[in-house]
């Protein structure tokens, strides 16, 4: 079962459309997508490489051109969640991995795999199973992706877009006619794969005793809204999607899987209905019993946890797929390659971009590719930019893929053992995710330090230059740069001409290497800038002598990578009054909360 309470909307941001696409009127027309016999150029940062970019290899941070310290954090505050979360344990297990180019920097398993038999609802505690009989967590403990699952399925749906068998603005009822009833009759694939069909959250399919009979319930259900108008994030998308794709390819889902993702791939742990043989290195899920359950099973170990997926036999288009943290990486590097991993290719990358592409432009906040969510900061936390990728399970599983730096990071956990409503949020994401960000270093603009505003939430931070005497020429130049968590966090230039009492807003223009001058009129900047640099040059004002401040703010919830500032020179038409580079002049700079760093 889908969980709303884990899904908060980050910023709004849009996303250029991706090749093969083109914006008309609101509307999106797909152009051919062209064939490619290798994926784009991405940095094979000492990676083994077949002809579809680097394969994956365990290695150090320094070779995956990662910072050791963030790692290392990464860990230390998963293991905090193994603790009260605020009361109970977010999970009772997790599997962590993360890396960057062909390289895992990061493979450490925490906590224990099973370590409950049951939920005693009546003291809110869990029954420990003896400690002979708990399983550690491993590398290759296998889990139960819950959502997650949703990804296979959509890239199973654009295999079939990118040969022709399936269009992604036909309408569902054109594959599945009886789809068509109680006023479907007009939503899209598209639709589907990006959760604006207009479907409710979920129906209890369990309840009706039949496969044929749960379908049933399929072809009456009524929209919520009409579709296209609403984002709403529905299980019921991906399980029409699968009935679509087995009526197309006369192919159950599960085949279809194995054949045309996990075998190509070699990603040997990862299936439906895994067989007994696999329980002892399965992480087990819930004592699953009603009322917070819609069956009641026991302690649900081997099996997958959905209700819903259960109930169709294991095999769904929106749950049921279990997996290791190694093969989920595997599928990871295949898309960040383009599609294609080593020797085999599963979509050409005209496709895959096609999944990291925001068809959802008119929901900001709800940026969705094909089956891939996007800048979603609720789990993805510093690691979202416009072009990062993922998706979320209810069972307390993550996938985050981050193009622009080229990093991958799967956090793999059983937090709904022994209960699902002992954790709440994303928490255990957010921390990973902003530590891997930070291990991804930002190289100073100019000579061997920049300042740096730090990822604190609900903080401030000032970076105050000394106070120069200016006539009406007075210029500010820097080098700039900046990732925050859009319309949250911000950063504001601001001068004050009574030594600090009052500041006023100081309106500037950055440009990037082959960008356009952008104006900043309010004298602030928030959301993503590529990370690249950008040249600033700010009007200060004058004549009179005057103070010059950086302000960063952020909010109590999520952060982005932060801000850098460096470079730093205030001109007074051509003489230089204060330069940043100087050691002089540097050492009269006060840093609240900034620091020098050099990554």
């Amino acid at each position: 079962m889908t969980s709303t309470a884990d899904r908060a909307g980050g910023g709004p941001t849009r996303r250029q459309l991706g090749r093969g696409l083109t914006a008309l009127g609101g509307a999106l027309i797909l152009a051919p997508l062209p064939v490619a016999s290798a994926a784009p150029g991405t940095a094979d940062r000492d990676g083994p490489r077949g002809h579809g970019g680097p394969t994956l290899r365990h290695g150090s941070a320094e070779r995956a051109g990662l910072l050791r310290a963030p790692l290392r954090r990464l860990v230390t505050d998963a293991e905090s969640f193994l603790g009260p979360s605020p009361v109970h344990p977010w999970y009772a297990g997790a599997v962590l991995l993360a890396g960057r180019g062909g390289t895992v920097a990061l493979h450490r398993p925490i906590g224990k795999a099973v370590r409950y038999s049951a939920y005693d609802e009546k003291t809110d505690t869990a029954v420990e199973l003896p400690a002979e009989q708990q399983i550690a967590t491993a590398r290759d403990t296998v889990f139960d992706l819950a959502s997650v699952s949703k990804l296979f399925t959509s890239i199973l749906a654009v295999q079939q877009i990118e040969r022709g068998t399936l269009e992604l603005e036909a309408r569902v009822a054109s594959y599945l006619p009886d789809f068509g009833g109680a006023g479907k009759q007009d939503v899209t694939v598209r639709q589907l794969l990006t959760h604006t069909s207009g479907f409710r959250s979920w129906i209890p399919l369990y309840s009706a005793p039949t496969y044929e009979e749960k379908l049933q319930l399929i072809w009456q259900e009524a929209l919520r809204n009409p579709p296209g108008s609403t984002y709403l994030y529905s299980d019921l998308n991906l399980i029409s999607l699968q009935l679509v794709l087995e009526k197309i390819t006369g192919r159950s889902l599960d085949v279809l899987l194995r054949t045309e993702i996990t075998a190509p791939l070699g990603m040997r742990h990862t299936r439906y209905n895994p067989p007994s043989s696999w329980r002892p290195r399965i992480a087990a899920t819930e004592d699953a019993r009603k009322p917070w359950s819609g069956l009641d099973r026991g302690l649900v170990w081997g099996e997958v946890h959905d209700e819903n997926a259960y109930a169709l036999g294991g095999v769904a288009g929106h749950a049921g797929v279990f997996s290791t943290a190694w093969d989920l990486a595997v599928l990871g590097r295949t898309l960040l390659n383009g599609g294609a991993y080593g020797r085999a290719r599963i979509l050409e990358p005209a496709s895959v971009e096609l999944m990291f592409t925001d068809f959802n432009t008119a929901f900001p906040g709800d940026e969705h590719g094909l089956g891939f969510e996007l800048y979603q900061h609720w789990y993805m936390g510093a690691m979202a930019t416009p072009r990062t990728a993922g998706h979320t399970g209810f069972t307390g599983t993550s996938l985050v893929l981050d193009p622009t730096t080229d990093s991958f990071l799967i956090l793999l956990g059983n937090s709904v053992h022994p209960v699902r409503n002992w954790r709440s949020g994303s928490a255990p994401r957010v921390a990973a995710a902003d530590q891997l960000a930070r291990a991804v270093p930002v190289r100073p603009a100019r000579g061997r330090t920049a300042w740096y505003s730090g990822m604190a939430a609900a903080a401030s931070a000032t970076l105050t230059l000394p106070a120069v005497d200016v006539g009406g020429g007075g210029r500010l130049r820097c080098a700039l740069w900046w990732d925050t968590e859009p319309g949250a966090d911000a950063l504001f230039l601001e001068s004050s001409a009574d030594g600090g009492t009052t500041w006023e807003p100081v309106p500037f223009m950055t440009v990037r290497d082959g960008g356009a001058p952008l104006e900043h009129p309010a004298g602030s900047v928030t959301g993503w800038s590529g990370r690249v640099w950008h040249r600033l040059d700010a009007a200060l004002p004058g004549p009179g002598r005057s103070v010059v401040r950086w302000r960063y703010t952020t909010d109590r919830l999520y952060v982005g990578r932060g801000a850098y500032v460096d470079a730093l020179r205030v001109l007074d038409g051509e003489r230089v009054v204060f330069d940043g580079e100087r050691a002089a002049d540097s050492a009269r700079v006060e840093a609240v909360g900034w620091v020098a760093s050099s990554d």
